[in-house]
């Protein structure tokens, strides 16, 4: 009933219930809460966020702007819809070492999975080195009183390995998966809790184009590029490839 939980829980912890089935304790909720604010950041270059302004300078309404955003966010490359795999990797490890394995025994394991190269999700990013959210992350784990607990140790047992061998760091998923493992979460109600994760940044973008001259944002036409490729040509027929 709604009158149990208005003003005596916070949103985050109502969130969590209805994603999850159990009601948690405020300092989780709060991690939570943090959590989704440092992953929506209203930033018109990341893809999701590009959607929303894309919307907002189309004209389309915000629902269905912030909607399409996160459903772009939804995918195996970033946002909510890296939690599976990565739950999947600090698990799989987790087991691995539980038998016995070392850290360096598991990601030479794991590397070999993916042509001796160390890209498992968790860890390294397309771009940048480490992951700058992390300090901060573990401010607030600190902060509301959780303890490094035995998946988010492996995880970080796991990136001094990788620092060592291949200059790699773990980035906020390796992080996030470890720390809810700890917190008894499975993956799939990790994911249901994050399923809107990026809104908040996704309406923002929106907002900002909404309120800018009409088709504003990302003006590029095709003849504005210069393209020095192969010349058009036709596509073949299915007899012909």
């Amino acid at each position: 009933m709604n009158k149990d939980l208005m003003g005596k829980v916070s949103f985050f912890q109502v969130l969590i219930l209805n994603a999850i089935g159990r009601l948690v304790e405020k300092p989780l909720a709060d991690w939570f809460e943090a959590m989704h604010v440092g992953l929506s950041w209203p930033d018109a270059r990341i893809w999701c966020n590009q959607i929303g302004a894309l919307g907002g300078t189309m004209r389309s309404s915000v629902v269905a702007a912030t909607v399409a955003g996160i459903l772009a966010a939804d995918s195996r490359a970033y946002g909510q819809g890296t939690i599976l795999e990565g739950f999947a990797f600090i698990e799989r490890v987790f087991k691995g070492a539980r038998k016995g394995k070392s850290v360096k025994y598991i990601v030479a394991e794991e590397c070999a999975r993916h042509g001796g190269k160390p890209k498992f999700m968790g860890y390294s990013r397309p771009i940048a080195k480490g992951d700058e959210r992390l300090a901060e992350f573990f401010n607030i784990q600190k902060r509301l009183g959780f303890p490094v607990g035995e998946h988010l140790s492996l995880a970080l047992e796991i990136e001094k390995v990788l620092l060592e061998d291949f200059d790699e760091a773990m980035n906020f998923n390796g992080y996030i998966c470890a720390f809810l493992a700890d917190q008894g979460l499975t993956a799939q109600e990790a994911y249901q809790v994050c399923a809107v994760l990026v809104t908040s940044g996704v309406t923002a973008c929106y907002v900002d184009t909404f309120e800018r001259p009409p088709e504003s944002f990302l003006p590029m036409r095709c003849e504005d590029i210069d393209y020095q490729g192969p010349p058009p040509r036709p596509v073949p027929l299915p007899d012909e490839r």
